[in-house]
């Protein structure tokens, strides 16, 4: 299988609190609800499409606590596409707390197990989606899990609230192979994961140069 993450962001990397205002107050963030002005046709069926291409389903344990709480128990969330995708194909989630999923159709892996991961990461054929969830997301980048970065660049700086992306982290190199603007001005960006950032030359390098 190939391992595709996919979230929403702000233009300055913000991904906490994106659908209800009240979504995820961790930290004190008080400005939820940033994406949802542009989730537009156009980008919802941009949004299907990611899912309905998928043949698993990866979490983390908070995003899987959300996702189960709306696409996988509110009637009209369940009946949209991305419901029907979520609540028709296996769902893992990496996890060393959770004992008893509710959601159907769920498997629990140890969320420690650089092996179990991988073995949904690699096992078999089709797509694995990660949706939303920075930590799963990070530990699939730094791990060289993730074959693909999808991104829903929303045109807005939230100016506060957790990044996609640490401040300190490991570096990557992304070569971007899909690109796509909507109307409302989201950005849809797919990028391959291509091994270590490259970086510019010394100064007294580049001065040898001129």
């Amino acid at each position: 299988m190939s391992m595709t993450t996919t979230s929403w962001v702000s233009v300055d990397g913000v991904m906490q609190g994106l659908g209800a205002a009240d979504e995820d107050r961790r930290g004190g963030f008080e400005r939820g609800g940033w994406a949802m002005p542009y989730a537009d046709p156009e980008v919802e069926d941009a949004l299907n499409a990611v899912y309905d291409r998928a043949d698993a389903f990866l979490f983390g344990s908070w995003t899987y606590e959300v996702f189960a709480a709306s696409w996988g128990s509110v009637p009209e969330m369940m009946d949209s596409a991305i419901g029907r995708a979520l609540n028709s194909k296996p769902k893992y989630v990496a996890s060393d707390s959770l004992r008893d999923p509710q959601w159907a159709g769920t498997t629990v892996i140890s969320a420690d197990s650089t092996a179990a991961v991988a073995a949904v990461a690699r096992g078999g054929s089709g797509e694995v989606l990660a949706p939303g969830g920075r930590t799963l997301i990070r530990w699939l980048l730094a791990h060289d899990l993730a074959d693909a970065v999808n991104l829903f660049v929303a045109p807005v700086v939230v100016g506060q609230g957790e990044r996609l992306f640490p401040e300190n982290g490991p570096d990557r190199a992304l070569e971007l192979t899909e690109s796509k603007v909507m109307s409302n001005g989201v950005m849809v960006l797919t990028y391959r994961p291509s091994g270590p950032a490259i970086y510019g030359q010394t100064a007294e390098t580049t001065r040898a140069w001129t």
